[in-house]
């Protein structure tokens, strides 16, 4: 009986600490709390996307390609395009979204939304959506995500003088709804930048739009106020707010919208960071890395998480306050195809920035801008190099352990553009 009366207490206390560890694993009424980490996927593959000639971005006419392989990792063959790859840039713009299984994009035709796959290394189309009242451009728009089935376009119209926004279901492609911002207007001979950077906050459910006003003509033109923040309800697209930053800056990569590299991210305390640039004295540009903090809707003055020299690229954040972060040496070159562009760890909490080194020794200086040749899945981050007088090459950082190892080697004549991190289709 007291072994029965034991072992009855010992299967009580389990039951208790399971329904503790249970309760503890929720997050209110919405169930399992989701892991705090931006890219655990379980079912993978990498789509590459490489040009000839040179790089691609920036409006460049360039011949692009695209080849869907299942690992980087160092024990394959060399990766090469022929026989292998597939030619997009007759149909899709280098300059795309991803989300999930699917790319979306205003595609080279520039009449219509689309969903497209790559499959077998060839290009599907999976819905289609001809442009209602709002049109845009290729290449020239910016976008958020409202959740996993609702995507937001915004850009500038073609006379640059409205901001204009569309909202689509990603499932069928269908127009939601489409309107213009009410935000700051221009004045005469004034014009809105092209995209400006739009992200979604989903923790006190807000769009942040950013963008600048300019004077002299559509593309290039002087800047004529710093970085403006619209805060914008996602429901009615109503802007709540519309203030200019404490910093004369202006966003990095607002012409393309993070449709090449990816210039905003949200930390696991839901600050939410933007890299945007200034000119000093002589011209030169400057990088900062700005916050605004968890359920505010204005920047810290006090924070800028870029201390380096130079500007960033492309920043990617992978968990526990780190960023990959692709940028720029401005003493090594500042044209496209410079070898002047490295890779470094950003440590958001102590603002410090830490190159990327292999075998002890720094990775080398890389060319090619525009686009975002790094990736972040399960843990590790997937960077490529074009270094000087070498083969293009993949390297596997391990943000958990802090170690790079080397990943697969590409064949010469090809040119890193994309890696993206693609789900495969259910």
């Amino acid at each position: 009986m007291k072994k029965f009366k034991f072992l009855l207490s010992a299967a009580m206390m389990l039951i208790g600490a399971l329904a503790m560890t249970s309760c503890d694993k929720k997050d209110g009424p919405d169930g399992p709390e989701k892991p705090n980490d931006p890219g655990i996927i379980q079912d993978y593959h990498f789509d590459l996307w490489v040009a000839l000639d040179r790089h691609g971005g920036m409006g460049r006419d360039v011949q692009t390609l695209v080849r869907s392989v299942s690992s980087l990792e160092a024990d394959q063959p060399e990766i090469t395009f022929k026989g292998e790859g597939t030619e997009v840039n007759s149909v899709l713009s280098l300059e795309t979204i991803l989300q999930g299984a699917y790319y979306y994009q205003v595609p080279v035709s520039g009449d219509r939304f689309a969903k497209y796959t790559i499959t077998d290394n060839k290009i599907e189309v999976v819905k289609e959506r001809r442009f209602q009242t709002n049109t845009y451009a290729t290449r020239k728009y910016t976008h958020a995500w409202i959740n996993d089935n609702t995507l937001v376009i915004v850009a500038s119209n073609g006379d640059g003088d409205k901001i204009l926004w569309t909202k689509l279901n990603a499932d069928d492609m269908t127009i939601i709804s489409e309107g213009t911002l009410d935000v700051k207007k221009t004045g005469e001979g004034e014009l809105y930048t092209t995209s400006g950077i739009l992200t979604y906050r989903a923790s006190d459910n807000k769009l942040f739009y950013f963008y600048y006003i300019k004077q002299g003509k559509a593309f290039g033109g002087e800047r004529v106020t710093p970085m403006m923040t619209a805060v914008i309800n996602p429901a009615t697209m109503a802007v709540e707010s519309d203030t200019p930053c404490f910093l004369d800056c202006e966003m990095v990569g607002t012409a393309y919208g993070e449709l090449l590299q990816t210039t905003t991210f949200i930390d696991g305390n839901n600050n939410l960071y933007i890299a945007c640039v200034t000119d000093d004295a002589e011209g030169k540009e400057h990088s900062h890395l700005l916050k605004i903090p968890a359920n505010s809707t204005e920047f810290d003055r006090d924070y800028d998480g870029f201390t380096a020299g130079g500007k960033l690229i492309s920043v990617m954040y992978v968990g526990n306050n780190k960023v990959v972060a692709y940028a720029r040496d401005d003493e090594k070159g500042v044209k496209i195809d410079d070898f002047s562009h490295y890779y470094t760890v950003l440590d958001v909490v102590s603002k410090t920035s830490t190159p990327i080194t292999y075998n002890g020794q720094r990775l080398a200086f890389s060319s090619g801008r525009f686009s975002s040749r790094m990736a972040y899945v399960n843990h590790k981050a997937y960077i490529g190099v074009d270094a000087e007088n070498a083969k293009p090459q993949i390297y596997i950082y391990d943000v958990t352990s802090g170690q790079t190892s080397l990943g697969a080697t590409m064949a010469s004549g090809y040119y890193f553009e994309q890696i993206r991190v693609v789900e495969d289709l259910k």
